[in-house]
Parts: structure tokens; C-alpha cells; sequence
């Protein structure tokens, strides 16, 4: 899809953990006594895949570009957790280039992954790569954190840093290829480590200039609505940390969205997709602040109760975003309350509908576990609604564990897309 198809995802809350099985035998009389068979051990839960802390997932954003073949070949697709999508030169470009990514948080990383498997032809894949971290800005005081060289056409490439360097910035001087003498390829860059700070964000309550042209946002707590002015976009969404993320709808055409917003907080950048189509490679969406003031489009009242009651009135069904829990647990985080005050003063307004409120996790863990996680998140849900004064009997808590996904479990993006709650109109 090419400009004027906008929109924007999001999500909410899940995790993962453990468990296991055994059995015995005897023989007739006068033989000897048959060993009871050891118990099988308990065969662990897949472990956790470790998130990518220079993903697009986790908030971070080109901020040098190198030599790019184009939009479908940008520097940024390295960033996507797709190995199938990458970046590659302009044709004849094989000399040293040079990317520069900004992280959203102070951070250590220990392991750094790179994939090649899908370059788009023999001996174009990166080969010599220096990174580098740096804790003092984009272009100056950057320190070595690894030396590699890499395979071509070989996914999941992975070396240990070679120092521990807490830094915002990381730089990949790619050297050169395998060889070809048309183009660099870099098909995914991934890293692992902690991020040593959390850095509270402002409001990003505001009007944006996009390319989808412009997006009336307001954010109340961790809840975000809004609008844009093409095909009588509407949007609801959450926010964590700088990752935005959102459901849009333009008529019956509905898809979710992800959003990084810059360091300096006056910029966004985006990817769509469409409802049910999440594994293509996405389509780019971009804004930049020109007010603080929200404003307004025709086809929104810019409230976000109203919008809400628009969703379950016309589909019988709402995603939420913006409800936060504590990690592995059905705690919902304080800065949370805004949004289930919005959804409480819904239900109040409409004292005749009876409502399922429905958890969803990713695909992490056990099915045992995503299903208990689930349950009790969504019955966490209803406790507060029913403490804010929506009776009870107007409530059902449905878990569904990871079984209804909305995006693909094989990358953060996708898993953080699969984490949410929604509302049902019974």
C-alpha cells in the first residue's frame, strides 16, 4: 500500500513461565520385583526470548543513514526484527558505510545478532562490522563494543559485546561485503543487554504534520485517541515508554500501527498494517509537532469515551491500550487508571450492556501459563470496574492465553501487538 493508507496499533499486557509428568509397573508372582521407572523430569518452559533492545519494538530510531537503494531497501528495515526485510547501497556503492541508531534509554548490551539469510543475491551480504557505543551524543564519544565478521546468506549470526559500555547511541561502520560488486546487504540487527534508565515522557497531546496528512492526538494517562484527515481516519491506542501503539479505522478498513516517537519527542515515526496481514513488511508513516494544541477533525468529537462508545455501538468489540501491568503478574500499574476510569464511565452511561472483558497474551511461556495470565488480568480489569461502581453482574472475565493472535509471535513487534485486553459487547 502507498500514501494515503494510514494508521497505527496497539497493544496491551502479557508474559510467560513453567511444568511436567511420570509412571511405574510390577510382575507376576515369583519373578523378581520389576524397578519402578524413574520419573521423567519436568521438561522446562521454552525460555523467554530475550526483547532486542535496538529494535523498532523497543523505541529506537535511525538517526545517521547510510547510502540506502530505496524506501523498500532503508536503513531502517535492519531495525524491524524481520529477516526477510533489510537494507541495501544504491547500485555500485560498496564502500565503508555508516549507521547510527538512537536507543531510548541508557543501556548495556551483551550479545549483538545479525541476519543475511535473505540478501538479494550471492556475496552481497555485510561482512566486516565494527560497533560502537556512545553515551555522549550521535557523533562523538563512541567506544568499541565488538569486532565481527559476519557469514553471508546465514540468519542468527550472534557474538558477545567485548565490553560493557553504557551508552543512548550505537554505530555500524559496515566495512564491506562478501565480495559483490553491486551492493551491501544487511537483511536484521539485533542486541541484547538491560537498560539502566526510565525516562518519564511528556505528553504528546498535540497536532502532527504526516505524510498521511494531519494527526490530532490527545493522550489521558497512558490512553491515546485521535484522528487524522484522510478517509475519516480515527485512531485508539496506548502508550509505553516512547513506543506508541494503536488500532485505526477509516470506515469498515481497520489494521493496527506501532510508533517510535524521537528523542526530543517532536517527531514520529510509524509503521501499518492491515487488519489480519501483519507479516508484510508494513507501510512507513511519519510526523512532526506543529502544535500543542490537539485541534480537531469532522468526523471526531475528540473525546475519548465518545470514541469507545462509537466502537462497541458499530462492531460490538474494542481493543484497549494503555492498561499496564506489573511483569508476569495481573497488578495493573497506577498510571493505568485513566483508561479504566474512560472505560467505567462508558459502561455507567450505558446501563444496559452486559460486557466480556477478554485477556490475550502472546505466544511466550506455556499455554497453562498464558491462559491463567490472561484470566486473572482481564478478572483484575473487572475488579477495578466493579470498585469504580459498574455492578458486577454486568461483567464476564473470558481469558484466551495466546490462542487468538492478532500479529505473529516471531518477532517483539508482533508479540507486543498480541498482548492486549478487549471488550465485548454481549
Amino acid at each position: 500500500m502507498r500514501k494515503r493508507w494510514f494508521s497505527i496499533i496497539v497493544s496491551f499486557a502479557a508474559v510467560s513461565v513453567l511444568f511436567g509428568g511420570a509412571s511405574g509397573a510390577a510382575q507376576a508372582q515369583k519373578q523378581p520385583a520389576a524397578k519402578t521407572a524413574p520419573k521423567a523430569a519436568p521438561k522446562p518452559a521454552p525460555a523467554a526470548p530475550q526483547p532486542s533492545l535496538v529494535s523498532f519494538s523497543a523505541g529506537a530510531l535511525l538517526v545517521e543513514k547510510p547510502a540506502e537503494y530505496g524506501e523498500s531497501w532503508s536503513a531502517f528495515w535492519i531495525l524491524d526484527e524481520k529477516p526477510k526485510t533489510g537494507w541495501a547501497t544504491p547500485e555500485g556503492v560498496t564502500a565503508p558505510q555508516v549507521i547510527v541508531i538512537a536507543l531510548p534509554e541508557q543501556t548495556v548490551l551483551n550479545t549483538l545478532t545479525f541476519d543475511t539469510g535473505s540478501t538479494d543475491g550471492t556475496s552481497r551480504g555485510a561482512k566486516d562490522i565494527l560497533v560502537e557505543m556512545s553515551d555522549t551524543g550521535p557523533k562523538a564519544g563512541f567506544k568499541t563494543i565488538g569486532t565481527v565478521s559476519i557469514k553471508d546468506k546465514v540468519n542468527n549470526q550472534s557474538f558477545p559485546a567485548q565490553a560493557e559500555v553504557p551508552g543512548r547511541w550505537v554505530r555500524l561502520t559496515v566495512k564491506n561485503n562478501h565480495g559483490a560488486p553491486d551492493y551491501i546487504e544487511l537483511m536484521d540487527f539485533r542486541a541484547t543487554g538491560r537498560q539502566l534508565t526510565r525516562t518519564p515522557v511528556e505528553n504528546i497531546s498535540g497536532t502532527y504534520d504526516t505524510n498521511y496528512n494531519d494527526f490530532h492526538i490527545r493522550q489521558e494517562g497512558t490512553s491515546l485517541t485521535g484522528c487524522y484527515e484522510y478517509a475519516e481516519g480515527r485512531l485508539t491506542g496506548g502508550i509505553e515508554g516512547r513506543v506508541l501503539k494503536f488500532n485505526w479505522s477509516e470506515g469498515e478498513k481497520r489494521g493496527p500501527a506501532i510508533m517510535v516517537l524521537s528523542p526530543d519527542a517532536k517527531q514520529l515515526f510509524g509503521l501499518w498494517w492491515n487488519e489480519g496481514n501483519t507479516d508484510a513488511q508494513g507501510g512507513v508513516w511519519n510526523g512532526k509537532k506543529t502544535s500543542n494544541d490537539v485541534g480537531t477533525c469532522p468526523h471526531w468529537s475528540g473525546g475519548a469515551a465518545e470514541d469507545l462508545t462509537k466502537d462497541l455501538e458499530a462492531v460490538g468489540r474494542a481493543r484497549i491500550y494503555g492498561i499496564n501491568f506489573d511483569t508476569n503478574s495481573a497488578v495493573i500499574q497506577p498510571e493505568s487508571k485513566p483508561t479504566l476510569d474512560r472505560i467505567a464511565g462508558v459502561l455507567k452511561a450505558k446501563p444496559d450492556w452486559q460486557m466480556t472483558v477478554e485477556g490475550h497474551t502472546d505466544a511466550t511461556g506455556t499455554t497453562a501459563r498464558n491462559q491463567t495470565l490472561s484470566e486473572e488480568r482481564a478478572q483484575s480489569v473487572i475488579d477495578f470496574l466493579t470498585a469504580a461502581g459498574v455492578p458486577a453482574g454486568r461483567l464476564k472475565a473470558a481469558g484466551f492465553g495466546a490462542s487468538k493472535p492478532v500479529a505473529s509471535n516471531d518477532t517483539e513487534l508482533g508479540r507486543s501487538q498480541n498482548r492486549r485486553v478487549e471488550l465485548v459487547k454481549q
